[in-house]
């Protein structure tokens, strides 16, 4: 309940949360993507899963939005992101895990991807420059 009297008042406008249905534990999401990236003029949405531990246990965060990046799963719409598995703490909410997924598009971290062929780009990329 916590989370849904928060994002009737949400502080970034880059986000836009709400529940999905009458579902607690569902929740959609639309982030845009961060100036200056790739993804800068891109709207993504993103299914968001809670579990009845939750806030204690991470929620479940995919991109339902094609997402060519080293660190989501092309296929699935899996992200990695520490904040998503064992660096998860209560502190962070739904709000909180937005931003940092929009921070991840703009820093991809090709050191641990989950779509190895956006990260062999990446890294050569990089190289190059």
């Amino acid at each position: 309940m916590k989370e849904i009297t928060e994002a009737k008042k949400m502080k970034e406008n880059n986000i836009v949360l709400a529940l999905d249905g009458d579902d607690l534990f569902r929740w959609k999401a639309f982030i845009f993507g961060p100036e200056g990236s790739p993804f800068e003029d891109g709207i993504f949405e993103l299914k968001i899963t809670l579990n009845s531990q939750y806030p204690v246990n991470a929620p479940k965060f995919v991109f339902k939005t094609r997402v060519f990046h080293p660190n989501v799963h092309w296929e699935t719409g899996e992200i990695c992101l520490d904040i998503l598995k064992d660096q998860w703490t209560p502190a962070w909410t739904l709000e909180s895990t937005c931003v940092a997924i929009i921070d991840l598009l703009g820093h991809p971290n090709a050191d641990s991807p989950l779509n190895c062929d956006a990260g062999s780009e990446f890294i050569a990329y990089l190289s190059k420059i």
